[in-house]
This record gives C-alpha cells, structure tokens and sequence, in this order.
C-alpha cells in the first residue's frame, strides 16, 4: 500500500471559515505576532494571550470541515496516509483522518507551564487561575514563536517514508516546517497545492494553484 504523506498548513483550513491570523502587514488579528504567540508575550501580558487563543477556540467550534479534509480521510480506503499539520485545529481528525501530527500544538489541548508533559482536552475559555495539578497557571499547547518544535524529528521520518508527497495551503516559509519537503526519497512524487504557491525549486515538485478542494482533484496518485 501506497504511503501517502501530507503537509498541511492555513490554507487547507481557510476554504472552512478559519482566518490564517496573519495579515499581509505580519498582524495575527490586529496584534503583533509577538505579543500573542511567544513566551515573552505571555509573560508580559497573559491575559491578552489568553484572550487571543480564547477567541481562536471558540470560532473553531463553529466551523466543520471542508471538503479538502473529507478528501483526504476518504484517501484511507486506498492508502496509507499521515497528516503532518502546522494547524493547531482539529478538522483532519473530524473529517476522519486517523494519524494526524500537530507540529504547532493543538487548540484543544492546554499545558502546564510547569511541566510541559502535563497537557489536557479543553475545549472551554482558558482564565488566568486555571491551574494545573501542581498549582501553576495553564496555557495553551501552541508552539509559540521562539520555541522548540519537538515533534519536527518525527516528521522527518514520516517524510522520509512518502511514496507521494502533498503540501496543500501553506507558504513553505515557516521553518522548521518547509524544510520537511529535503527529507522525501529521490522517487516520491510532491504536489504543491495553493491557490498563491510559494516559489519552490525542487526537481520532483508539481505545483497546483487552486484551493485544496479542487486541487486535490487533480493529482495522479496511481
């Protein structure tokens, strides 16, 4: 059976009704990025960190999963698939994929910031005086700017494995994440998917510009 790898960023989430935050001016909903999704915007200001990923939880309440996500669970009958996702959202799980890596963190989920193994499902507003069972303050499990991403070595080796890579809705300009694109055998075929793609120069590389939903449509995977 085929191992299809897939790497997916804002776009494929947006064709859903979620924002990708990030306006053309560097803006996450009007805030300096720094202010919201780093370990020194918390410290300064939690409450405003708080409130931000607040927000964020309850509009991913309202929305479902697009057709794009629904394409890929179905891709399961035929393939072997792992989803490797710089979203923080759950629409690949609720679509039904079953191995979906969170390479940014989860909205979900909440951790302490004592113990960074100590995480939990939340799904409600997270306060400052949630605490955690050690008696210090919750926050969101997001790899925040500045952070380490620790799940980056276990992607590689899901890359190294592809049969076929797809990259759908993402700019390949975050790093460690667009470096993961090195890591494919010589013969693995790579469909780039996005309406504004990136310029990427890689040998093996097709480029589709349309949205996930249609562009998926597009792809040879026999």
């Amino acid at each position: 059976m085929k191992h299809l790898v897939v790497l997916s960023g804002a776009g494929m989430s947006a064709e859903s009704g979620l924002k990708t935050f990030r306006d053309s001016n560097g803006l996450w909903e009007g805030h300096d990025v720094m202010d919201v999704a780093s370990p020194q915007g918390f410290k300064s200001n939690p409450e405003l960190v708080l409130e931000f990923y607040n927000q964020r939880r309850r509009q991913l309440l309202e929305v479902k999963p697009n057709s794009g996500h629904q394409y890929l669970a179905d891709l399961e009958r035929d393939f072997k698939v792992s989803i490797v996702t710089q979203n923080v959202d759950d629409l690949h799980e609720r679509a039904g994929s079953k191995s979906v890596l969170h390479l940014h963190g989860e909205l979900f989920k909440v951790r302490s910031t004592y113990d960074s193994s100590d995480v939990k499902e939340w799904k409600n507003d997270l306060n400052i005086g949630d605490l955690c069972i050690n008696g210090y303050q919750l926050r969101p499990d997001i790899v925040w700017f500045g952070e380490e991403v620790p799940l980056i070595p276990v992607a590689a080796s899901i890359c190294q494995d592809a049969d076929v890579l797809l990259i759908i809705g993402t700019s390949m300009q975050v790093y460690p994440a667009a470096g993961l694109i090195n890591y494919v055998k010589a013969q693995t075929k790579i469909y780039y998917i996005d309406p504004n793609p990136a310029t990427v120069e890689h040998p093996q590389l097709t480029v589709i510009a349309e949205k996930a939903s249609s562009g998926l449509h597009k792809i040879n995977l026999r």
